[in-house]
């Protein structure tokens, strides 16, 4: 079927349902950089998503960022790091002028101690705008021991390099994070050329759960039902995209991602009906998981809860009200999604204790095989209990948690 076709038809199915129709939350360009200053596979990268971009809009979506993500190519030895910062400030410059963002994946992918890595790492984020890395903490190999006290310090570095801590919204701690997950800063790539969606649908979940309290039926399934409804016109545009830009089509990365106006605590809540954190929390956690994994379209990346406490204002304000800990996000992430995510830690945090919550974060993913991230603010100046407030349009303010010693 012609694009003109498939977005046609996307768009009347999409007008279907305004109030919940998902946001586009990032189109992810998936290349390899096999010569670092081959900046023109980059910037037909960009090309093919403005494209996209254009065809998601004519369908009456919402895109919210479009997003390139490379091949590890920064992932090797200090002498060779070093020579790399020009050629990464290079890549920042134009994705920045071409209103992009850009992951390099992990700089470190090897269970080993890396000293430099953490300085070079915090440089790298105070020296460009746009660039995103990761550090893997665990693999199928099993958890990286040697690399995690990289990975703390290396957070402790960021925080001290960027005012109010927000350098770690560019970093994170990766635990068998899969080829081709949109999400940032975890993205990374290999293989030909290839891209993928990531949506913003916490009031589709949220809408379903109310049905489903007015006799829609089991929350669960009716859940998959509704998934799938809304986001099959995104795969067949995904599909028609693929053909006409000759890219690999990943898929969709069910996630749910929430917003400041899009709660994914609300829609734990509307299965629930009491405060998130409260005792049923975890069962519900569980059930819109199993419903992000089986919609019948083709998935790929996390496909599970994100909990991110200052992207959502619901879960901060429930932080704030001592309904549940990092722990508790942890033991959630058992049964669902990404892991840790964005969560304000006073800024006295030590990397040992830092160390210690990932090692928990990786053993979890090496045990169940599963991808999880940690994503930590180490808030300078601030201790548990304070309220953490950010000059950044996406984060919410949320008062510090406390992390165990």
């Amino acid at each position: 079927m012609p694009i003109s076709k498939v977005i046609d038809s996307a768009a009347a199915d999409a007008a279907a349902t305004p109030a919940t129709r998902p946001r586009v939350r990032t189109i992810t360009a998936g290349l390899r950089l096999g010569d670092r200053r081959d900046m023109h596979r980059v910037e037909a990268a960009i090309g093919f998503l403005r494209r996209g971009k254009r065809a998601f809009e004519e369908a009456g979506y919402e895109v919210e960022t479009l997003r390139i993500a490379t091949d590890p190519w920064a992932a090797v030895d200090s002498r060779q790091r070093e020579a790399l910062m020009s050629d990464l400030q290079a890549l920042d410059r134009l994705v920045t002028e071409a209103g992009l963002v850009a992951s390099i994946g992990p700089v470190l992918t090897e269970n080993r101690a890396d000293l430099s890595l953490p300085a070079w790492a915090a440089d790298l984020i105070r020296s460009t705008r746009k660039l995103s890395l990761s550090i893997v903490i665990a693999s199928p190999k099993g958890v990286h021991d040697a690399a995690i006290p990289v990975a703390a310090e290396t957070i402790v570095r960021i925080a001290q390099a960027s005012a109010d801590g927000v350098g770690n919204f560019r970093f994170a701690a990766a635990a068998n994070i899969p080829a081709g997950t949109p999400f940032f800063p975890v993205a990374w790539h290999e293989g030909p050329d290839a891209f993928a969606i990531g949506v913003e649908s916490p009031a589709v979940v949220e809408q379903a759960f109310a049905e489903s309290h007015k006799g829609a039926g089991d929350p669960e399934a009716h859940l998959k039902r509704v998934l799938h409804d809304a986001l099959a016109p995104i795969e067949r545009i995904g599909n028609e995209l693929s053909q006409l830009g000759q890219r690999t089509w990943l898929g969709i990365d069910t996630s749910p991602a929430p917003a400041k106006d899009r709660s994914i605590a609300a829609a734990i809540e509307a299965l629930t009906l009491s405060p998130f954190g409260s005792a049923g929390t975890l069962a519900a956690c569980s059930t819109i998981t199993a419903a992000l994994k089986d919609t019948g379209l083709k998935t790929c990346g996390y496909c599970g809860l994100m909990l991110p406490i200052l992207e959502d204002p619901l879960l901060a304000q429930r932080a704030g009200e001592g309904r549940y800990s990092i722990r508790d996000v942890l033991l959630y992430s058992s049964v669902c999604g990404t892991g840790l995510d964005v969560i304000p830690i006073p800024g006295d945090t030590s990397p040992q204790s830092i160390a210690g919550l990932l090692r928990d974060v990786a053993a979890l993913s090496a045990r169940l095989r599963k991808p999880l991230s940690a994503r930590l603010f180490v808030v300078p100046g601030k201790k548990a209990g304070d309220m953490a407030r950010f000059d950044d349009p996406v984060l919410t303010d949320s008062i510090v948690l406390k992390i165990d010693p």
